[in-house]
Order: structure tokens, then sequence, then C-alpha cells
């Protein structure tokens, strides 16, 4: 990790080195926190953030879920991240919004514990590789299955919950794979590690529901949109695992990861073991709509005003 110069923490512009919480903070133990990753994309118009206010509004929906409510409004965090993308001179970054409990409390009653806000900026790099986006990746379906919704909140992005993914990211890792496929508790495919799953066969683009306790990823939405209009079929429907092996094209999405292929399941080639057509096209547009060279999607773009500092 890159450091930048500043992090803005619960309303103040510290140094990086100066953004720390003391050992007994209540999210730190216990993993009381939710959290967003959002990118910010240099542009033909400058650095600007990609469904910026929709990540936001998440991240409160996340927050409200578990009984945390944000001492700054959406609107609030929205021009501090820009502020702080400007002062640490950045024209493209990864941004990571974290509020959690803070210090003040210890114990599984979380009420008493304070609410701490911070917002990192950094330089980050096209998390599954640039050969991953160009080549595809290999998946291995996880023996750990996917967090059910009698036991915690899929739809929330919080940060204990991510234990889940990690154990399946370890185990995929070791078996020698780039990513893993996680299944909801009812044996179908639910998502990766840290992205939405799209199957491709016979032309139609299916995808799993919200019923499979999968993330509402924005990206995965900005995806299905961005392939419709392409003129593709795209189906919300529970997907067995065997289809993985049987599809034509494979490609997971997330704002960490963008839009990846995958060109093979668990030793099984995913079509011919490239990234296919459907991918491609989707994967292109997907890309200018990220960077602003599609004038139909450029609503999606939240413009940050450039300061002296950057560039």
């Amino acid at each position: 990790m890159k450091p930048t110069e500043l992090i803005w923490m619960n309303g103040e512009f510290v140094k990086w080195e100066d953004a720390t919480v003391h050992v007994l903070t209540h999210g730190l133990h216990y993993g009381t926190g939710v959290f967003e990753g959002i990118r910010c994309y240099e542009t033909e118009q400058g650095p600007a953030i990609f469904r910026h206010a929709e990540h936001y509004e998440r991240l409160e929906r996340s927050a409200g879920l578990y009984y945390m409510p944000m001492p700054y409004s959406s609107e609030e965090l929205r021009a501090a991240t820009k502020e702080l993308i400007s002062r640490n001179g950045l024209r493209s970054c990864y941004i990571r919004p974290l509020a959690f409990r803070g210090y003040g409390t210890m114990g599984l009653f979380p009420l008493e514990a304070p609410v701490d806000v911070c917002i990192a900026v950094w330089e980050w790099g096209a998390y599954l590789g640039e050969e991953g986006k160009s080549n595809g990746v290999r998946a291995k379906v996880s023996s750990w299955r996917r967090i059910s919704p009698d036991s915690l909140v899929p739809q929330a992005k919080a940060s204990g919950q991510y234990l889940n993914s990690i154990l399946a990211k370890i185990e995929t890792h070791k078996a020698g794979y780039e990513e893993a496929i996680l299944l909801d508790d009812h044996g179908h495919v639910c998502e990766g590690s840290g992205e939405n799953v799209f199957v491709v066969r016979d032309g139609v683009i299916h995808t799993p529901p919200q019923t499979a306790s999968i993330l509402d990823g924005i990206n995965r939405r900005s995806a299905i949109q961005i392939a419709r209009d392409l003129g593709f079929e795209v189906v919300e429907r529970d997907i067995g695992r065997s289809e993985l092996y049987l599809a034509d094209e494979v490609y997971l999405t997330g704002t960490a990861a963008e839009l990846v292929p995958v060109r093979e399941v668990d030793d099984h080639p995913v079509g011919d073991g490239s990234p296919g057509e459907i991918t491609r096209a989707v994967q292109d547009a997907f890309d200018d709509a990220l960077h602003g060279r599609t004038e139909r999607y450029r609503e999606w773009l939240d413009p940050i005003e450039v300061s002296a500092r950057i560039g």
C-alpha cells in the first residue's frame, strides 16, 4: 500500500501516520463496523468518482441495519471525500470510508460505544491484476458457504462479515486459484469473495438474485444496465454450481476488481478457456463508463474540482 499524506477522521484531516485508534476500540474486537469501496477515475473532464452518492447511501443503510447512527450525512461525507482526494493530489484512487464502534465500552452490547467515521484514499491498481482483467482468472468453488440471512445481514457491507470471504479467499489461494466463488446456504451460486457473479449461456446473461444472500453490488447494477443497453437479456435467478462448468462465459464485477472474466472454475475451462464475446462487450462498455468516455453514463460520475495540487 502506498501511503498518501492525509486521512479524514471524524471531521478532521490528519496525517496518514497519525490516523490511529485505541487498542480497545469496540470494532477492533467485535467487527462492529461498516464500510464502502469506491473508486475515483481519471477522465477527460478530470478526476471523477464513480457512483459516489450510491455508495454513501449504501453505507448509511448498512450502518442502519446494525443500529449504528451515522454522525455525518452522506452529503457531508461526499464533500469530505472530494476534498481529501484534492488535498492528497490524486487523479485516480481507491476510496475506503469506514464507520465503526469506537473506544468507550466493551462487551457485546455496543450501543453505548461512539460511532467513529474515517475516509482513506490511495492509489490501488486492479484487485485481481491487469493480467486477470485481460485474460481471465482461475476460480474455485469454496467449501465455505456464504453467510446465511438467518445469522447475519448479507445486504450490509459490514466489517466482521468479511471473515467469511477471508476464509474462502485463503482456501482458494492455497489451492492455487486467483479467486473463490461461494455458494449460499441452499447450495446455489452466490458471489465471489469480493465480487458479484455473472454466467453467460446461449447468449443470455444470468446472475444470482437478491434472495441468494448476495451483496447488492453497485457495479453489479451498473453492469446489468450496461448489458441491457447493449441489447443482451439479463436474468436474475438461482444458479446451480454445475452451471458454472457448463457456462459459455463467466465474469465477476466489483469496485475493487471492476469487471474480470473467469477462464476456469474448479479446473473446468469456461467456454474455450478465454474471455468470451459478451464478456468483452460488457467489459469494454463498462470501462468506458468508468472513465467517462460514454455520454450516456456520465451522470454516474461525480467530478472533483481540480486544485493546484493535483497533477
